[in-house]
């Protein structure tokens, strides 16, 4: 009854405010079935880990290419499951992005539902590790966070702290090549140790967008080239310290992967990350999100590559036509939208934000429930009748209401959990590895 009351309120406040001030992390009434807030309420926490003497690339002699070891701190933010007071007071992200040169960072809030340091509620859940683009930051990614902790996921979004890219050195920026999968690694392990019994450490997905999109195919399972683009910008060898083969290589893997979210990742390209065979070596089950006119990331050699080429993955590829690289964060927040700089940061330039938002939910929803928690009757939802979500058709009966999902089902094209006219300009796709 209390999660009721919860859940009414925070849809009243969707329906009256406007989109920027609105929670994120709940859908408008045009979002399909899946993308709705679940029954628990949510709890939120920040913690700090140490890892221990780490190569400093960012204090890096380019001259003599000699690389300090610092110990490394990073900062993670935790959604659960909670016992939360309905008066209590929700949370108030803050993050900044980088301003428009030679402008500085511009900061922002969010609102969110989230209580914090509320008591923890449930045990062996599956944990969610988030790794954000460059120079993003988790406080853009609670639209996710907020919305599978109340679906019953622990969430940890890792606070990676690129450089600058605007004032930073090649080696500078090609840093996170080496962060992203040794920072995914390390927490998931120092994760699994802290929080004990609240998660199932054989229960395990990694999701992540551009910069992070790279990070979690690397630290899912994909073998990096020893040629590969970065191996020789990164300074100190480092890279080749985590290449496909490489003598006493540095752990990279994640163990209890049940399942991979890559949101228009980087790493492809001619040549790619992973040269022509690396992505073969993922087994776990992987959802790509891309939008086909991405102008950060290559769409054909990105994430489209990447479909085709992880070969031993049961993988899905979902493609917003017409979109751009914005495909993973949250509706610009009111401090961001005096600027075509700072809103491009977070909406597309064709497509709804919280309409990309509402979609991804209902699709990560299911593939999450599936490959985490052995739910068969999610895969309905991903199986679709028609790649082209354009030539789905349901007639639904004329005492069906205006927003009701369609059912799926055997003479029913629309695609499962979406409302009539709101399957538009989508194509998914889903590949088997070889039996």
């Amino acid at each position: 009854m209390i999660m009721r009351t919860i859940l009414a309120s925070f849809s009243l406040l969707a329906a009256t405010a406007e989109a920027s001030a609105a929670p994120p992390s709940i859908p408008a009434a045009d979002a399909p079935e899946l993308a709705a807030l679940g029954a628990s309420s949510v709890g939120f926490r920040t913690v700090e880990f140490v890892h221990k003497a780490q190569p400093d690339l960012l204090a890096a002699n380019l001259e003599t290419g000699k690389v300090p070891l610092h110990d490394r701190k990073l900062v993670v933010d935790i959604w659960y499951p909670a016992t939360a007071p309905v008066a209590a007071p929700r949370v108030t992200y803050s993050a900044a992005f980088w301003g428009e040169p030679p402008r500085p960072a511009v900061s922002f809030t969010v609102p969110g539902i989230a209580v914090r340091d509320a008591a923890a509620s449930g045990k062996a859940l599956p944990l969610v590790i988030l790794s954000h683009g460059y120079s993003n930051a988790p406080a853009a990614m609670t639209w996710l966070t907020e919305n599978l902790a109340s679906k019953g996921y622990v969430v940890a979004g890792i606070r990676h702290e690129d450089a600058n890219p605007y004032i930073a050195r090649p080696a500078d920026r090609a840093a996170p090549s080496l962060r992203r999968p040794l920072d995914i690694a390390f927490v998931a392990r120092q994760l699994k140790a802290l929080l004990g019994t609240q998660v199932d450490p054989a229960a395990v997905a990694l999701i992540g967008y551009s910069m992070g999109g790279y990070g979690v195919v690397t630290a899912g399972g994909a073998s990096l080239d020893p040629q590969g683009p970065a191996m020789q910008v990164v300074p100190g060898g480092w890279m080749k310290r985590i290449a496909r083969g490489a003598p006493g290589a540095v752990e990279i893997t994640v163990p209890g992967l049940k399942a991979i979210v890559a949101m228009a990742p980087a790493g492809g390209g001619e040549p790619g990350a992973w040269g022509k065979v690396g992505l073969a070596d993922i087994t776990a089950p992987m959802l790509l999100i891309a939008g086909n006119r991405d102008p950060v990331v290559d769409y054909a050699s990105g994430a489209k590559a990447i479909f085709a080429d992880a070969v031993n993955s049961e993988r899905y590829f979902l493609t917003y036509r017409e979109a751009g690289h914005s495909v993973a964060l949250n509706p610009a927040p009111a401090e961001m939208r005096s600027s075509v700089w700072d809103m491009d940061w977070f909406e597309d330039s064709v497509w709804r934000q919280d309409r990309i938002n509402a979609i991804n939910l209902h699709f990560i929803t299911a593939f999450l429930a599936r490959h985490l928690r052995g739910d068969a009757a999610s895969a309905s939802y991903l199986d679709v009748a028609v790649s082209n979500s354009d030539d789905g058709v349901w007639n639904a009966p004329a005492t069906t209401g205006w927003g009701a999902y369609s059912p799926g089902g055997e003479g029913v094209t629309l695609w499962k959990g979406f409302q009539r006219r709101h399957a538009r300009g989508m194509d998914l796709l889903r590949a088997q590895p070889p039996r």
